[in-house]
């Protein structure tokens, strides 16, 4: 059994990025990469976390249990100003290696234009220092959102191109899912002084 957690990034409710990460966690459940898939979306636009800390004792609990339970994780950012968006920067303010520690993760950015890549390249360099999310070599890239991932008929060629590409990272983040079980019973994340990154 596989278990996987959604982050759809935005702070917009009814946003393309929650949009999105629908698809990506039925499409989990539909590829049926292990006997029994579990998959749970966390929408931080229809549920976003206070700023400070203190504030989110009750959400968070709640995120934090079910990312502790997770095997592996899907981040969706939109792009906004050529950035990972705040809402997004603030929930990885809160994750710590208790909930992501050693667990691969899938970078989806969203863009509706053409851009898309700054996102990653920003999560990439930062988000995974104390809570040690492995993010997969892997990287879903949506550009001109708005047009992709409906139900119904492929729009474009652009559509049709994507939809496999998401299929093949999926399947690859399923692997490391397995993989990455056994690092984590090896490591020893108890020791106080490597308690942060570097």
């Amino acid at each position: 059994m596989l278990n996987y957690v959604v982050i759809s990034g935005s702070g917009r409710p009814q946003s393309e990025s929650a949009r999105v990460g629908e698809y990506l966690r039925q499409r989990l459940i539909d590829l049926q990469l292990s006997e029994d898939c579990r998959c749970s979306l966390i929408d931080l636009g229809t549920s976003p976390l206070p700023l400070w800390p203190e504030q989110n004792e009750g959400l968070w609990h709640d995120y934090a249990e079910r990312l502790k339970a997770a095997d592996a994780v899907v981040v969706i950012t939109p792009e906004w100003h050529g950035m990972a968006s705040p809402a997004l920067k603030n929930f990885f303010v809160l994750a710590s290696k208790a909930e992501l520690a050693h667990k691969p993760g899938l970078l989806v950015s969203v863009s509706s234009g053409v851009g898309g890549a700054y996102p990653i390249s920003e999560l990439r360099s930062s988000s995974f220092k104390n809570n040690r999310l492995c993010y997969i070599p892997e990287q879903i890239i949506i550009r001109q959102v708005n047009d992709m991932l409906h139900p119904g008929p492929v729009v474009d060629d652009n559509d049709q191109r994507l939809r496999p590409r998401i299929d093949y990272a999926l399947g690859v983040l399923s692997h490391y899912a397995t993989a990455l079980g056994a690092v984590r019973a090896a490591v020893d994340m108890s020791i106080p002084e490597f308690t942060n990154g570097m």
